[in-house]
């Protein structure tokens, strides 16, 4: 039997000032692996929280299918996952006929063997806090974080995104190599709602205070809303402390020591997509899209290198 998993976690999502609330979070966990995610469904194109929802629980299907209870190759498995959350929002899209695409950002982290890996589409954010400073974040798919090649004289909207999941165009993300974590680390998946509000010097300080995830949170959630004043975003994070000594006793804490190598939990709420249309996915689709983003982040790199 493998080596359990324990951590402290809290997720909280707000609707602040917008109609409804387009962001969707959760997690799940096996006895030796675990699962983050958050996306953040886009606004200007149609049911932003359909496309969300649609990837969150795509990603969490098919964790529940591979992770037994590990995950055999945790970097395939999230390229692959996420792939597939992208298909199924194109073919929902498709399936209504609807000319516009729900179009959502995605983050989501993979712990297990005492490393994490990520991976994120979009501006929605992973930080690791580690020793009361910032260890190192995600950057954004924005013109905000990396500049088209147009330079300083190219006129654009910095907040616009260059990719999303849902796009008729192929997605594009990054994927990070496992990060071994050491007792203590605090990682925070969040939403543009949070980070955009929020200088990052406060992120980390009120991540890194001596409070528990579960107070620390909230506190940034209710900071954000406040910045953001009456047409603030929806603001939406999960925090959580790895191995935390007392986590079993905490609220919100998860320790997997009594859990049998079977069972999978999630906060993820299930219903769509179903495990018919899973079992539909057009796995050759994603394979060719999964190649298609290969291809051109070898062509970056070369351009970068030249």
């Amino acid at each position: 039997m493998g080596r359990a998993v324990k951590f402290s976690v809290f997720q909280v999502s707000r609707k602040g000032g917008r109609l409804k609330n387009e962001d969707r979070m959760g997690y799940c966990y096996t006895r030796e692996s675990g699962l983050f995610v958050l996306a953040d469904g886009m606004g200007g194109h149609p049911e932003g929280e359909v496309a969300a929802q649609m990837a969150l629980q795509t990603i969490a299907a098919l964790y529940q299918r591979d992770a037994r209870p590990l995950l055999k190759d945790v970097k395939a498995f999230l390229t692959s996952a996420v792939m597939a959350a992208h298909q199924q929002i194109m073919r929902y899209a498709g399936n209504k006929g609807m000319l516009d695409t729900p179009r959502t950002t995605v983050v989501a982290a993979v712990i297990q063997g005492n490393a994490a890996t990520w991976i994120h589409c979009g501006d929605s954010r992973l930080y690791v806090i580690r020793d009361g400073a910032l260890l190192t974040r995600t950057r954004d798919h924005s013109h905000a974080e990396r500049p088209r090649p147009g330079g300083a004289n190219e006129v654009v909207n910095r907040n616009l995104l260059l990719t999303c999941l849902g796009s008729p165009t192929t997605p594009l993300f990054d994927v990070t190599a496992p990060l071994p974590l050491q007792r203590g680390d605090r990682i925070m998946l969040c939403s543009d709602g949070l980070w955009s509000v929020l200088d990052e010097a406060l992120i980390v300080r009120t991540l890194s205070s001596g409070k528990p995830v579960s107070d620390a949170a909230p506190d940034l959630a209710e900071m954000a809303l406040r910045n953001g004043g009456t047409h603030s975003d929806n603001v939406t994070l999960i925090a959580l402390e790895w191995e935390t000594p007392d986590a079993a006793g905490q609220t919100r804490g998860v320790s997997t020591d009594s859990i049998n190598d079977g069972v999978f939990a999630s906060t993820i709420q299930a219903g769509m997509p179903s495990d018919s249309e899973l079992d539909d996915l057009d796995e050759d689709a994603i394979e060719r899209s999964i190649a298609e983003i290969n291809e051109a982040i070898k062509r970056s790199s070369a351009a970068r290198k030249s």
